[in-house]
């Protein structure tokens, strides 16, 4: 045989290089919000991306901390300024009726999407010629930002950070029934009183109401003076959406119905292999012969911002445990320390609840903490604050390996007292663990199924088979209204139509005895 020569050697080098860029795609992913937690989410889809070949564009608050191959970062620091007013204000507003916290918070949203769509660099970034397979968005209080793929010509895919809610099921026209779906900012669960329901149904009206007719009109204003020339209008975007990835999985919630084109990937930003420890946080929590437990409010809430009252609650607490506890304080310094806390302004926190002596979590019960916690077999404390921790923690103590302290009545006492109880429990950590081993039996991981759809959806053009009819159709079709009236009004006029033909039948009967009976009784004339 006749060795190639070295045209052809070349040619199949360059056909060989061809089809390995075939499959290979280019993503713009949009992570507005300036919460670590979310961003944890939004970086491990385009660092699973990144790692099947594709190349990825960021857009966030926050930058990479170390260069990753196929991934450009474009970071917008603006961001964290308009967010930290509203952050800082988060333990003041927790104490607000739910009303008005969610007023406030859609306003937060308005805020963070023009901050965004404003910034030169993301400017920069819309007046290049850079062209995308698909934009990848987190739904977090955006809407605007949708707008981004009309303008790069591409499908819009949703990252649904947040868990399931109107904000991202409606993209897709996912049925959430209020009679057993409970809103995400209401401590319910799915098997509701007749109270609750009213509470659930009444609160989902007013959301609907709210949204559609306030805040939406606003978001409309923003996607209209920062995509003028787009066609669609920010319904219509809405409408189109291709794909919604949901960071939730129902081994971890309850089970309710879904679009085909909303997927569940909860979880994929979890390390599945530990990653070694810090030395100094690693013999800490090896020399602890009663275990460890980890304390963190999350990424938004700071625990040196807590009220002192709050903060002495908290030292007297964990002085008298005979656990060792790690301690998320944003301050190199904390008065009155007991010596059993080790406090830092970051921990791995994924890495942390891995480890085997650890052995429970207090947390503000963040979607993020919950199933980090549940996927590692901890149970959990929670101090709710807002969104959607009140669910979560409801859920928990629901299925009995978590326990809930309101933030309002935290005192050393109480939170004393549910920490005994939580370790205390065997049944608790039996039940975390079931919990944990339900979700771990999937067939594949939720990163692995977040990138199989996202480039499904590309692949295939946006896939709009798997578009629900239901977004063409308006709240009176949808919900059958027109045919409800026609139907059963039509029913009812018929039996109505029978009930006057019957009663005008029985009084010509009535009156028809009762004149033959008349004329039985007269007298008869007599014959002369």
């Amino acid at each position: 045989m006749k060795p190639l020569s070295r045209q052809t050697s070349f040619a199949a080098l360059l056909l060989l290089c061809l089809l390995s860029c075939v499959s290979a795609y280019n993503y713009l992913v949009v992570l507005h919000t300036a919460a670590r937690s979310h961003y944890h989410v939004g970086s491990a889809l385009a660092k699973g991306l990144a790692a099947a070949g594709h190349q990825v564009t960021i857009v966030s608050p926050f930058e990479l901390k170390k260069p990753i191959k196929n991934i450009r970062d474009v970071p917008v620091p603006s961001i964290l300024e308009s967010m930290k007013g509203h952050i800082g204000k988060l333990l003041e507003k927790s104490q607000e009726p739910i009303v008005t916290r969610i007023i406030d918070f859609h306003h937060m949203g308005l805020a963070i999407t023009e901050s965004m769509l404003r910034d030169p660099i993301v400017v920069e970034l819309m007046q290049s010629n850079q062209t995308y397979d698909a934009v990848i968005s987190e739904v977090f209080l955006n809407e605007a930002h949708f707008g981004l793929a009309e303008h790069f010509k591409a499908p819009l895919i949703g990252l649904g950070t947040f868990g399931a809610i109107s904000w991202n099921t409606d993209l897709v026209g996912t049925p959430s029934p209020p009679s057993y779906v409970p809103h995400a900012m209401l401590k319910l669960s799915d098997r509701m009183t007749l109270f609750q329901r009213i509470t659930n149904l009444a609160f989902v009206s007013y959301e609907y109401l709210f949204i559609n007719y306030y805040y939406l009109p606003l978001q409309e204003a923003i996607y209209r003076k920062y995509f003028p020339n787009n066609k669609q209008d920010l319904y219509e975007t809405r409408k189109n959406t291709a794909l919604v990835l949901l960071n939730q999985h129902v081994s971890l919630s309850f089970p309710r119905p879904y679009s085909p084109n909303m997927i569940e990937v909860g979880g994929m930003h979890i390390n599945r292999k530990r990653q070694p420890l810090p030395k100094d946080i690693e013999e800490f929590i090896v020399g602890a012969k009663q275990g460890v437990i980890y304390f963190s409010m999350g990424s938004n809430l700071k625990s040196k911002t807590l009220p002192l009252e709050k903060r002495q609650a908290l030292l007297d607490t964990f002085s008298q445990l005979k656990q060792r506890v790690l301690w998320k304080f944003e301050d190199t310094e904390l008065p009155g320390k007991p010596k059993n806390v080790f406090i830092s302004d970051w921990f791995p926190q994924d890495d942390i609840l891995a480890h085997e002596n650890v052995i429970a979590f207090i947390t503000h019960g963040g979607l993020l903490s919950t199933t980090e916690s549940i996927y590692h077999r901890k149970p959990f404390v929670g101090i709710p604050i807002f969104g959607d921790q009140f669910l979560n923690m409801a859920r928990a103590e629901q299925n009995g390996y978590g326990v809930t302290v309101n933030y309002a009545e935290l005192t050393a006492p109480k939170l004393l007292a549910a920490i005994e109880r939580l370790i205390g429990d065997p049944e608790a950590t039996k039940k975390v663990q079931d919990m944990s081993d339900r979700y771990r039996d999937q067939p594949e991981t939720p990163l692995e199924r977040a990138v199989f759809w996202v480039e499904h959806v590309t692949r295939h053009k946006g896939a709009k088979y798997l578009r629900s009819a239901s977004q063409h159709l308006g709240f009176i079709q949808y919900h059958n209204l027109d045919a409800i009236l026609i139907l059963y009004g039509g029913i009812i006029f018929v039996l109505y139509c029978l009930f006057l033909l019957i009663r005008r039948v029985w009084r010509l009967l009535q009156e028809l005895f009762i004149g033959r009976a008349n004329d039985k009784t007269k007298p008869k004339a007599k014959l002369n």
